[in-house]
């Protein structure tokens, strides 16, 4: 939704020094990061003025995942996260278990878009 050529890739959490044009994601002084009582997910959806509603459904259950805080109370929160539970513990490379979570959160994705049709 904001830039389908955009990549990842995994650095130390602390001390790494972002080469020209890397953007830091979801990590302590990120470009992208926790906003108030905000998540990434939630940051990036307002500052890309991302105003669908499937996406704001999964952004209330990524915060709900990612806070700990049932803002939300969202009842799909406890299965996603016994999936993405599932998934960190299956997978030891970051990259596969980006992969395979991508993947769960595009599926719910399109089960909240054609949902709310």
């Amino acid at each position: 939704f904001i830039d389908p050529a955009s990549s990842f890739k995994f650095v130390p959490a602390q001390g790494y020094q972002p080469r020209k044009g890397e953007i830091r994601f979801d990590m302590y002084e990120g470009e992208f990061t926790h906003e108030g009582d905000a998540c990434t997910f939630e940051t990036l959806l307002a500052r890309f003025e991302l105003d669908d509603p499937a996406l704001t459904v999964v952004g209330e259950i990524v915060h709900d995942i990612d806070c700990k805080d049932e803002k939300f109370g969202r009842p799909e929160v406890v299965g996603i996260a016994s999936v993405i539970n599932g998934i960190t513990r299956i997978c030891v490379e970051d990259e596969e278990r980006l992969e395979r979570g991508a993947a769960v959160f595009d599926d719910l994705y399109e089960h909240f878009r054609v949902e709310s049709r």
